[in-house]
């Protein structure tokens, strides 16, 4: 009698092996899925401004902005970056803001982000996480001699929007969080309309996030390939234009021809190093180039520069540069030796990207370069 019953204990154990089998299955395919997330978050206080600044344009002024996130948490890709970066969360954000005064505005913006979680990602209750947005803004109220004379930090209506955060968030239930951070946001439009000394923020942050599938996966590390150890080479081209002085109202052409090499040294950064040129409509004006109007000299200006990139994922890096010139024209607003150079670039088809990025000395912007470019011997996978 034992034996009967052990041998159907046994094969009502063997039917039920596949059920369980199926089940988990299902529960892990599921938990793959990209879930999306829905964020809004508040901010206000921390306006960065000198003491002309203060006594003028943000006289009376206080900041109070908010944020409305939609994004996608990438927990399913080919792409073994989205792994390495945590499953990081991408979308697209909108912002609106008063600083409650009439002589800055109250500018809006819509950006794109990535966020990236970090720190102990096991951790049920407590989660970690920073990120970059890169976006476009409008609805400055800007300098004008007769209508806003105050307002000498921003000169133009629509300017490049810069944001980064870094913030901790509170597990209220499986679909809701809570954070607090902080942030900082950058206004300015490289110099295309004077002035633009730029409006610089680091608000405090509160924000509540809702993700209706609440499923999340650990990031699967298991299956990371090595990083490629070929060379890159790069050619870029870049235009823009920049104001020189207030009282002419012409804005020159810039242009930007670069060749770097770069190889990885770890999987999320390259380094590198070449030489840019670079050509200012401003050398042919008499106004600005004087005796030296037309020349060659007046024109041109070249130097190398080191190359940095650090890769988000297969398609997307943001790009710098430190750079010295060799040969410059103070009058083209090359003020200083050093010049430096931060941007994003993407992938667009193979080997062809393109991208944006704000060209600068010291902190003074000298224009924004709208780039496109050819990378020769990346591997696209």
């Amino acid at each position: 009698m034992k034996k009967i019953l052990y041998s159907i204990v046994g094969v009502s154990l063997l039917g039920y092996t596949p059920l369980f089998g199926q089940i988990d299955t299902l529960v892990q395919s599921k938990a793959t899925k990209n879930p999306l997330i829905i964020e809004l978050e508040v901010e206000n206080g921390g306006i960065l401004a000198s003491k002309e600044a203060r006594e003028t344009a943000f006289q009376s002024a206080y900041y109070n902005g908010v944020n409305l996130k939609v994004g996608w948490r990438i927990q399913k890709s080919d792409d073994q970056y989205f792994a390495l970066y945590n499953n990081p969360i991408y979308g697209v954000g909108l912002y609106s803001s008063t600083f409650n005064t009439d002589i800055i505005g109250s500018p809006y913006a819509i950006y794109g982000f990535v966020q990236t979680p970090f720190g102990n990602l096991a951790n049920k209750r407590w989660a970690f996480d920073y990120r970059i947005g890169l976006g476009i803004s409008g609805n400055f109220n800007p300098y004008d001699e007769e209508t806003n004379p105050l307002n000498q930090v921003i000169g133009a209506k629509n300017n490049v929007f810069i944001d980064f955060g870094l913030r901790t968030q509170y597990k209220l239930s499986p679909k809701w969080r809570a954070g607090l951070g902080l942030a900082f946001h950058h206004f300015s439009n490289g110099a295309m309309r004077l002035p633009n000394s730029g409006v610089n923020l680091i608000p405090l942050t509160a924000s509540i996030t809702y993700q209706p599938h609440a499923e999340t996966v650990l990031p699967d590390k298991r299956d990371i390939r090595s990083y490629e150890r070929n060379i890159y080479y790069h050619i870029n081209y870049g235009i823009g234009w920049k104001q020189l002085e207030r009282d002419i109202d012409t804005r020159f052409l810039k242009t930007t021809l670069s060749a770097y090499a770069s190889a990885h040294v770890s999987h999320k950064w390259r380094m590198g190093g070449g030489l840019d040129l670079f050509y200012s409509e401003s050398g042919n004006s008499d106004q600005i180039a004087g005796d030296k109007s037309g020349t060659l000299s007046a024109k041109l200006s070249y130097g190398p520069s080191f190359y940095l990139a650090h890769v988000l994922n297969r398609n997307l890096v943001l790009n710098g540069n430190v750079g010295y010139y060799l040969h410059k024209q103070y009058f083209n607003g090359e003020i200083t030796r050093i010049f430096l150079r931060a941007g994003a670039r993407y992938y667009v088809y193979k080997n062809i990207n393109a991208g944006v990025s704000i060209k600068a000395h010291k902190g003074k912007a000298d224009f924004i370069e709208w780039t496109v470019g050819y990378t020769f011997n990346r591997n696209r996978r």
